[in-house]
């Protein structure tokens, strides 16, 4: 008798070690699920206002593309004038221009090619 109290004792011990390890497993659980949920909603709604920041920022460079474009295409189109291809510049002057529309250095002077002629347009 004594044997079967000490076997049940030891099988009670046992069975509230392994219920408190399994409810201790449980409530960590919990605790991580919670920190994972608060965690996510942070990065959610950081998210959510940095998406409408970049779309403001969006919104402001598209104009600025336009106005960028806009302006190119104005020089290219002073470039083709005959008034400018004609009259005013000589052929080099024309290149510069041109390679000034395309955005290419490769072609500008590094030194400057010297006085102003006596034939030149007068300005006015």
């Amino acid at each position: 008798m004594t044997q079967i109290r000490i076997i049940a004792g030891i099988v009670t011990i046992l069975g509230l070690l392994f219920g408190g390890w399994t409810v201790r497993g449980w409530y960590e659980g919990n605790l991580d699920l919670v920190r994972e949920r608060v965690t996510r909603a942070a990065i959610d709604e950081a998210l959510g206002s940095h998406s409408e920041v970049a779309q403001v920022v969006e919104e402001k460079l598209s104009g600025l593309k336009a106005n960028q474009t806009v302006i190119d295409r104005g020089v290219t189109r002073e470039v083709i004038k005959p008034v400018y291809r004609n009259v005013c510049l000589p052929g080099a002057g024309v290149g510069l221009l041109n390679a000034a529309a395309l955005n290419d250095t490769s072609q500008l002077p590094a030194e400057p090619d010297g006085d102003v002629p006596e034939d030149a347009a007068d300005p006015q």
